[in-house]
């Protein structure tokens, strides 16, 4: 990635909040990297390289700036670009570091021999994959050691690290400095057992069409939104919990259960998807132009859980949001397992799709489904379980979107809805759909299509101006 040392450092003097996350300052002086916001002293130019990622700069030979946390900056959102795998593929390394995952294991996920995924890295982010997700497993446990009172083996085993002496080793190899260390004068808040964060965002940030837009199709029993705040139960393979998000006036306020503490960097990750908080304002406001005026910080929701979102997608085709809400809920609550969570309101986790794909068709149907939508449910999660498809950023778009019209009963519509939310890709769009079309004056899908060209590769977000304008009594 070819960085404009000039550009990034009036980034850097300005504080410039649209250059976070997507460029990081080694400081020679100190051997310390910091974000473009760091309100520390501004260094001189001449003691100043620019690197594209944290890695680059640990692979520099700079550590992280201790006030301004490197570990908290806004990630990128993928693109239709040449960078769209590496990002994909990073957001994958992310979510999955807990798990012990390999540079092989993500090559094979997006699609791309380990070779190439290097290749890609290197352009993308100027370090090897393996650098990146070790880089991003530090700064992990870094923020886990900072904002929680975690027992260091916790935070170790919960970034993909296996033990305390490896966490240890590897912060003394590449910081120069101890776990314990980062907690060393310190005033913990133990308050309670719950896990504390923030996750920023670029501004601005539409939080109240958000939670909006979250409120009208949230699963009953699964998640609900209740006085501004998002709360939902969780399950990441064997672990079960709880948790809550609030927007505040820069971040998203996250509270988890203390259950979560394996798996904190994957359920951070996913609210990350689900919020869209690392999206680009500015590069959709330029592509949409006129269309986003009204509403600037208007994202894209995602999905926290991939099977969870499509069952859901699936057993709202033509049907009113409001049905499509009471049998989620149902089929949740029949087949979801309980949960205790401080809400009467969430009581059960989603049934994983290995749970889905044992069940009958009779089964679902007995909740008010249709036969054909409970044949598609069950085939969907006999391919999610196996690993025929991937419901998740980083899966190959075109080549899903094909596995799920290849599905009985899963259109076109259908299938650009879950790539636009589960998949979190940002040209998605649903050209038959009736907002769609009502807001572009009833035009056919056809016209929708060819007048969608202009927004590529924003699609998505420009379907959900649309469909707020639509609600708001706008004319595009």
């Amino acid at each position: 990635m070819d960085l404009n040392a000039d550009a990034c450092y009036d980034a850097l003097v300005a504080h410039d909040a649209r250059f976070d996350g997507r460029v990081f300052v080694g400081v020679r002086s100190t051997g310390i990297y910091c974000r473009p916001v760091c309100r520390v002293r501004t260094p001189r130019r001449d003691m100043c390289s620019f690197h594209p990622s944290a890695a680059a700069a640990e692979a520099a030979g700079f550590r992280p700036c201790l006030r301004c946390r490197p570990e908290l900056a806004p990630g990128l959102s993928a693109v239709d670009s040449s960078g769209a795998l590496a990002e994909a593929a990073a957001r994958l390394i992310d979510g999955r570091m807990s798990d012990g995952v390999s540079v092989a294991d993500i090559a094979q996920r997006v699609g791309v021999t380990d070779r190439h995924l290097r290749r890609l890295f290197l352009a993308r982010f100027g370090v090897s994959p393996a650098d990146y997700l070790r880089t991003r497993r530090l700064l992990a446990a870094k923020r886990l050691l900072t904002d929680t009172a975690l027992p260091v083996e916790v935070v170790a085993q919960s970034v993909g690290l296996g033990s305390a002496r490896a966490l240890q080793a590897a912060f003394a190899r590449q910081y120069r400095m101890s776990p314990s260390s980062l907690r060393q004068g310190r005033r913990m808040r133990v308050e309670d057992d719950v896990l504390r964060f923030e996750l920023p965002w670029r501004p601005p940030y539409d939080g109240p069409r958000m939670m909006t837009f979250l409120a009208g199709r949230t699963i009953d029993g699964v998640e609900s939104v209740e006085a501004g705040e998002y709360r939902r139960s969780v399950r990441i393979g064997h672990t079960t919990g709880w948790l809550s998000a609030r927007c505040e006036v820069a971040a998203l306020a996250v509270r988890l259960s203390p259950s979560l503490a394996p798996v904190v960097p994957a359920v951070l990750g996913r609210l990350r998807q689900l919020f869209d908080l690392d999206a680009d304002p500015q590069a959709v406001q330029a592509s949409l132009g006129a269309l986003a005026g009204p509403r600037p910080g208007l994202r894209l929701p995602g999905a926290f859980d991939g099977m969870e979102m499509t069952v859901r997608a699936v057993l709202g085709q033509q049907i009113t949001v409001k049905a499509a809400r009471t049998l989620a809920g149902r089929f949740a609550t029949a087949f979801g397992e309980p949960v205790e969570t401080p809400w009467p309101a969430v009581c059960h986790v989603f049934p994983s799709a290995d749970h889905i794909a044992a069940m009958s068709v009779d089964d679902i149907a007995s909740k008010g489904v249709i036969a054909r939508r409970a044949t598609a449910i069950i085939q969907l999660a006999d391919a999610v379980a196996t690993g025929r498809l991937t419901l998740a950023p980083g899966a190959p778009v075109q080549e899903t979107i094909a596995q799920l019209e290849a599905v009985p009963g899963i259109g076109p519509w259908t299938a650009q809805y879950i790539a636009m939310r589960a998949l979190a890709w940002p040209d998605a769009f649903p050209e038959g759909d009736y907002g769609v079309r009502a807001a572009l004056g009833m035009c056919s899908a056809a016209q929708a299509r060819r007048h969608a060209e202009t927004w590529r590769p924003w699609r998505a977000y420009a379907v959900m101006h649309l469909w707020a304008g639509l609600a708001e009594g706008e004319n595009v």
